[in-house]
């Protein structure tokens, strides 16, 4: 179970983001939904340990353990140099030290039920946008987190390939993921959630 409580952030003397609280539970989604300069994504990458916050708690399963938690960004944030095989592989092979074998073993496992099968030779510009998010996913669910969070995961996609992200994260909640949305589109936010937190700027607050 995620529970964040009363996460405060300010940049510069300006407050981004005051006394958030919320709990997740586990195989939930919960959507964050917001304009920009709401801080959506500023929450994101501080419950990802990429930021640090400046007052509040953060704990999973009770705990300040943020290693637990994977990113899918807006941009995939793809090794360019590195094949599909080769982006999902290296985390596991450096921080988690697997061997080479069950690495690769567990990422065609990934891409399979990814619907991407086929394609681990291939390199990220030989990719649709929509390929690319599923090997960030799969280069996310690698590292076996507890929690995976999303920035803007239809940002860049045209409606239908909107419905099958929608229909992926539904059947990663199957598996028992735990996911957090951020996302400025309402209409995908309700389909897929469980729960919606909505914020916005503090100067409209």
């Amino acid at each position: 179970m995620l529970e964040v409580k009363n996460l405060a952030k300010a940049y510069a003397g300006r407050q981004i983001l005051k006394d958030i609280s919320f709990t997740l539970k586990d195989g939930q989604i919960m959507t964050i939904v917001g304009p920009s300069g709401a801080g959506k994504t500023t929450l994101l990458r501080i419950i990802a340990g990429l930021e640090s916050k400046d007052s509040g708690e953060i704990l999973i399963d009770g705990k300040e353990d943020l290693t637990q938690v994977g990113v899918v960004f807006q941009d995939y944030n793809l090794f360019p140099n590195l094949n599909v095989l080769e982006n999902i592989t290296l985390a596991p092979k450096l921080v988690l030290k697997k061997s080479k074998e069950e690495a690769e073993k567990e990422a065609m496992t990934l891409l399979d039920r990814l619907q991407m099968k086929g394609r681990e030779k291939q390199y990220p510009f030989q990719l649709s946008g929509g390929q690319k998010q599923r090997v960030a996913i799969a280069r996310a669910l690698a590292m076996k987190p507890k929690i995976l969070c999303y920035d803007e995961p239809t940002s860049a996609l045209d409606p239908n390939l909107r419905v099958e992200v929608e229909k992926l994260i539904v059947s990663l909640k199957e598996t028992g993921l735990t996911q957090l949305i951020i996302t400025h589109d309402l209409a995908f936010a309700e389909n897929v959630a469980d729960q919606m937190l909505k914020v916005k700027p503090l100067s409209e607050a």
